[in-house]
């Protein structure tokens, strides 16, 4: 098994954390990975992005560029990595803002109200945990239990209160992607 993915978005949606969270996941899952961030010199509001390979055997390469999965968490991202999306692969993105929806039939679309989600749950932050949920419900690259553990790596400890938090958001993504039907 292999899973390749891309997630874009803007500086502050939690982009790198979610791609780190993912990645770290895979270590404590025993797979190989590959974690490899990018993004523009603002703090907050720049372009950021972050691709994650998740592999059984050893990867060849962190540079690729064309993914089994994508998440798009704002209009600019999904215009540019639309079409990064493998035929046959899955685009997940934040309805939020998107007024171009995607327009490929050859993959599957998971729109999610993630940042609606997010406000209605009290948190705008949770937002990336919204759509980490639904992507691991949709591929099951790794485990729910495994996610928790390595929040408990990346999270600072000063922020460990918010565990709680972020699971109900994980969980609530999960249930989301149960719900909506594949586009």
């Amino acid at each position: 098994m292999e899973h390749e993915l891309l997630a874009a978005g803007f500086g502050g949606q939690g982009v790198l954390s979610m791609g780190m969270t993912l990645a770290y996941a895979g270590v404590l899952e025993g797979k190989e990975i590959s974690w490899m961030p990018s993004y523009g010199p603002e703090m907050r509001g720049g372009t950021a992005n972050c691709i994650v390979i998740i592999s059984d055997s050893k990867i060849s390469s962190p540079i690729i560029t064309a993914f089994d999965t994508v998440v798009a968490l704002n209009q600019p991202s999904l215009d540019k990595f639309e079409l990064a999306v493998k035929p046959g692969g899955l685009l997940v993105y934040d309805t939020t803002g998107i007024v171009k929806p995607p327009t490929r039939a050859d993959i599957t679309l998971l729109p999610l109200p993630a940042s609606e989600e997010a406000l209605k749950m009290k948190n705008s932050r949770i937002m990336n945990m919204i759509v980490l949920g639904a992507l691991l419900a949709r591929t099951r690259v790794v485990g729910l239990a495994t996610v928790m553990e390595a929040l408990k790596k990346v999270l600072p400890e000063r922020y460990h209160h918010l565990l709680p938090v972020n699971e109900q958001a994980l969980r609530r993504g999960m249930e989301l992607a149960e719900q909506l039907q594949p586009a």
